[in-house]
Order: structure tokens, then C-alpha cells, then sequence
């Protein structure tokens, strides 16, 4: 395969490569190991023929299909996939592949986490904002106390699939979801990807928008696999988003119109007309009616807190951040800007 079409994360032994090209979805068995056995995790909401290629071009394929949303990442799902791993006698040397979106891949890559310590795991990401992000990385979770993430571990996957193709069955919704990802890494670090997004046809350009946020994603990933310090940086309105997405319910709005909201008081006032701009071009929202007491409960309960303080990512100007230590009071009082 052309090199350009591999973004490689070096990681050491936890090295990988991320395949980004149309059409990679039907050259998987030659892309991946699937000469063993194989659990395939999908949600109802993907189209079925992506789970039904792997399996048919695994050895011995075993496929689970969750309910679509946020409300399967669950400890229910993760305890059914691993007890159809342990019946069927999977070892060490068998893997996961995750076909479907961030919750696919989250619930699937913790599984592949916590199954004999750690087995293969092969993430093949089918929304935009699962390419640009959350396959990206080795984040894994499910959800717990109605609170999202908050159970989970670090295991990198061993390939990364993204077929721009498999979009054309996302509607436009979850098309602007996705990108407001590629927003966040281009305010925090790319302002030539941001201009991109702001001044191009998007349509016509998601190849490249989905390419760049995968490689910034990766450069912040070598550089601090584990969120020790720079990785932080990506925590870019999710502090808000997270906050605002547990008080409205899992499932009211998306998380990238979730994070899209937290992003808005996180940015200096010089810039945070170009950021509404591009949001409302994107259909995102840039503002919401909220319970402020159930999004300070939220917040209260975020994982990032040291103490009584939490670090924050803010942008000065497009393409930079800096990171501030603020207290849990100064940061409920940014609810007023959303």
C-alpha cells in the first residue's frame, strides 16, 4: 500500500498504523490478521454489510450487535462480549475488531483491554468522529454512574482502518458531530486546518480534514500516550461538553455538539467570532438551555479534577492553547457564557 496512505504512531512495542484510504474496508483480510478467532462488535445503526464482510473474511468470526447510543457502553454489553470470548475458549493469540462508531470502539477496545490482560484489538471506525478521534490513541471505557468514561484503561490498537467511503451513509447530523473534533485539534494546533474548514467546501475536502486531524492526533499522542501533560490539550471544551452532554441525558444531543458548546467560553473574545462562524456553517449548536445545577453536579464528578482544581485548555488565538489551573468555582462560573 502507498505510503501516503498510512499515518504510522510510534509507540514503541505499542507501535501501529493507521490506514487511511477509500475502499480499506474490503482489503482487511489483507491489512489485518483475521486468520484466527475473531470477536466483531457492531451497533444497529451501522450498516450490516461492514460487519458481515469481516466476518466473512475471518477464520472463525463471532459477532455481537449492540444497540446503537451512548446507553450501550455499558458494563451489561462488556460482561456478554467477553462471556461469548471465554465460551468459546478465545487465548492470547485471537483478537477483537470493533466495526462502528466511538461507542463500538470504546466498549470493544476496553474488552480487548481487560480479556487476559490485553489481546489484539483492530479498530475500524464508521462516523467522522471516530476516525478523527476516539480510534485514534488507545483510549477505552465504558460508562458508569451515569457518568461517561469513567471505567476504562490504555490499549492501543494494533491497525486502524478509515474508509472515507463507508460516510456516504451518515447523514449530515452526524457529519457536523464529527467535525467538530477536527475543529478542536485545528483551533489547538493547526490554523491552516482550521482556514481549511472555514473557507473550503467541506464535502469536497473530508478527505483531507479527516487525514490532517488523525495525524495531529497522533503527534499529541507519541508525545504523551498516557495524558500526563500535552494530551490535555485535547481535553479542549470537553470539560463544559462532557458536563452539558451527562445533564441532558446521553442521548438528547451528540457529543461533538456537546463539545462544540464547551469550547465557545474556552476561547478569547478576539476569536470567538471566527469559532461561531464555523460552527454555524458546520450546524452546530453555540448555545444551549440547561439545568445549571445537574451541569455543576456533572462537572463535580469530572475525572480531570486534581484537588479542587482542574486544568483547563484555553485558545488565545487559533492554532495555539494554553493550559490554566482554575478552581471549581471559577470554572462554574463560565456556565453564564453557554
Amino acid at each position: 500500500m502507498m505510503s501516503e496512505n498510512i499515518i504510522k504512531v510510534n509507540l514503541g512495542k505499542d507501535s501501529y498504523d493507521i490506514v487511511v484510504k477509500r475502499g480499506c474496508l474490503k482489503e482487511a483480510k489483507e491489512l489485518i490478521n483475521l486468520n484466527r478467532k475473531v470477536m466483531i462488535v457492531t451497533d444497529s445503526g451501522v450498516p450490516k454489510e461492514y460487519a458481515d464482510y469481516i466476518e466473512s473474511v475471518s477464520k472463525t468470526p463471532f459477532k455481537v450487535v449492540i444497540e446503537q447510543g451512548e446507553q450501550s457502553k455499558n458494563f451489561d454489553n462488556f460482561k456478554l462480549i467477553l462471556e461469548i470470548m471465554l465460551n468459546n475458549n478465545f487465548t492470547r493469540t485471537d483478537c477483537v475488531v470493533a466495526v462502528g462508531g466511538g461507542v463500538v470502539g470504546d466498549l470493544s477496545g476496553f474488552v480487548s483491554a481487560c480479556y487476559m490482560r490485553g489481546i489484539d484489538f483492530y479498530n475500524i471506525p464508521t462516523t467522522v468522529l471516530s476516525q478523527v478521534d476516539s480510534s485514534v490513541g488507545g483510549k477505552t471505557a465504558v460508562d458508569f454512574g451515569q457518568y461517561k468514561n469513567m471505567v476504562g484503561a490504555f490499549h492501543q490498537p494494533k491497525k486502524v482502518l478509515i474508509d472515507p467511503d463507508v460516510l456516504k451513509t451518515l447523514d449530515k447530523r452526524q457529519i457536523s458531530n464529527g467535525l467538530s473534533e477536527s475543529v478542536k485539534m485545528a483551533m489547538t494546533f493547526d490554523e491552516k486546518l482550521f482556514a481549511l474548514i472555514e473557507n473550503e467546501d467541506i464535502d469536497k475536502n473530508i478527505d483531507n480534514i479527516i487525514k490532517r486531524s488523525v495525524e495531529l492526533k497522533r503527534d499529541v499522542v507519541e508525545q504523551d500516550e498516557k495524558e500526563a501533560g500535552l494530551r490535555k490539550v485535547l481535553n479542549f471544551g470537553h470539560t463544559m461538553g462532557h458536563a452539558i452532554e451527562t445533564s441532558l441525558g446521553l442521548n438528547e444531543l451528540y457529543h461533538g455538539e456537546c463539545v462544540a458548546i464547551g469550547m465557545i467560553p474556552m476561547c478569547n473574545d478576539n476569536i470567538k467570532e471566527r469559532l461561531i462562524k464555523v460552527l454555524k456553517k458546520l450546524n452546530l449548536p453555540i448555545s444551549i438551555e440547561v439545568d445549571k445545577d445537574k451541569v455543576k453536579e456533572a462537572i463535580i464528578h469530572d475525572k480531570k479534577f486534581d484537588g479542587d482544581n482542574i486544568t483547563i485548555t484555553k485558545v488565545p488565538e487559533v492554532g495555539s492553547y494554553k493550559m490554566e489551573k482554575i478552581t471549581k468555582e471559577e470554572l462554574l462560573s463560565m456556565l453564564d457564557n453557554i
